[in-house]
């Protein structure tokens, strides 16, 4: 094996041997679903992560509205991130799945269980560790809901730390 080579392999070994830094980010957001009809959301997630692999807990609610027989949807969600491991043009695309809970209600009708979600979507850098999020999520719900799929697109705003 030549010197070149070897130096090569010793500084590869060296940085894939290295520990990547965990980062963290919070999110606001406000978003709307679909499902049945366009009404509002808000919710709010915190994450952390190494560089390509990410986790994070997030609480939404999409409001109900009874005089159009539009259920509130309440959820409670774990979710796993894989995304890009450089932003490109000062956006990080990424894909998400994960589980949790809800509780979806019209009146005094209500269903509470378990749920699972994918989705995604990108974080772009506005000014130091101030990104802009834009995201869609695909709800299955367990049980018997009133509606047992639903979809929401949301903006936010995320401050990495």
């Amino acid at each position: 094996m030549t010197t070149r080579l070897r130096t090569a392999l010793i500084l590869m070994c060296g940085v894939l041997a290295a520990p990547a830094v965990a980062r963290a980010d919070v999110t606001a957001f406000l978003g709307v679903s679909p499902t049945p009809g366009l009404h509002l959301g808000r919710g709010a997630a915190v994450g952390a992560g190494f560089i390509v692999v990410a986790f994070e807990v997030e609480a939404a609610q999409i409001l109900e509205q009874t005089a159009d027989g539009e259920p509130a949807l309440t959820t409670g969600m774990g979710n796993i991130l894989v995304q890009t491991p450089l932003e490109v043009s000062r956006m990080q695309f990424y894909g998400t799945a994960g589980a949790g809970l809800y509780r979806e209600r019209l009146g005094t009708v209500q269903e509470t269980n378990g749920a699972v979600n994918i989705g995604g979507g990108v974080k772009i850098g506005l000014a130091g560790p101030l990104k802009l999020r834009l995201d869609y999520r695909l709800f299955r719900l367990r049980g018997a809901p009133l509606h047992p799929t639903w979809h929401r697109v949301y903006a936010g705003a995320t401050l990495g730390f």
